[in-house]
């Protein structure tokens, strides 16, 4: 049985209790090491195998899997944050659908939850962004067309921006076909992780402010009024004149 496991951003307690009951019970373990903290890694048995995925190619790691293909042991298939978001789990899904082997997707707290909560900010602000859009630039992934950020920037939206930070500079040109340069923007570098770091500011500093703190890697980009505005409406949600199925209107 293979478990795809999200195991979150970094900070071991934000492993779900589901992920750290089958991490616990694995045989084998396959995890990306460039990027999950190695303390989620000592919860697994003494006896379990370990294999870094950050040194292998797809084949090996799937020669692994075919290789206990009959036998009844449990292999942790470990990625970091969720592995719904950049994961490159659809091609090792693909794999188990093919051969036949049981497999489940246990989710895991994303990266950019976390960079959220490190802000201290809802990306969701009522009368101001209801809808977060999350995206990165082209690299060597491509990115289809008609999603380059500077086509997405012309909806306002929270934008959150993975995998970009070392060429933030082309980002933020793309990100003034649709944004102000005086619009918010935050970098959170390893969120959650003890070295954490935060760098805010607008469209306007954030490339220098950003070159200063030397963060190339492992660090979201954030966009968005909702990092500015102190002001904003009240959510209906606990308005007590709004009635709902739990409430009604006294």
């Amino acid at each position: 049985m293979v478990y795809f496991i999200g195991a979150g951003p970094g900070d071991p307690e934000l492993l779900t209790l589901k992920a750290k009951k089958i991490i616990q019970a694995s045989s084998i373990i396959i995890y990306a090491g460039s990027l999950i903290n190695k303390d989620i890694l000592k919860i697994a048995p003494r006896k379990a195998l370990r294999y870094d995925s950050s040194k292998m190619a797809l084949e090996e790691v799937l020669a692994i899997m075919q290789k206990e293909k009959l036998s009844k042991k449990i292999i942790a298939r470990v990625h970091s944050g969720d592995p719904s978001l950049y994961g490159a789990i659809q091609e090792q899904i693909s794999w188990c659908r093919k051969e036949n082997v049981p497999y489940q997707v246990i989710p895991g707290v994303s990266s950019f939850c976390a960079a959220a909560a490190a802000l201290e900010q809802e990306l969701t602000l009522p009368g101001i962004a209801q809808t977060v859009i999350i995206s990165r630039l082209c690299g060597r992934t491509k990115v289809p067309k008609k999603e380059d950020l500077g086509k997405l920037a012309l909806i306002k939206a929270t934008l959150v921006i993975f995998l970009s930070v070392d060429k933030i500079r082309q980002v933020v040109r793309q990100l003034r076909c649709g944004y102000s340069n005086d619009t918010p923007a935050a970098v959170v570098y390893r969120a959650s992780w003890p070295d954490e770091l935060i760098v805010r500011g607008t469209l306007k500093d954030i490339t220098a402010k950003v070159k200063q703190a030397g963060i190339k890697k492992q660090a979201l980009i954030f966009v968005g009024e909702v990092f500015g505005k102190k002001e904003f409406e009240m959510s209906k949600l606990y308005d007590k004149n709004f009635s709902h199925l739990y409430r009604r209107k006294k």
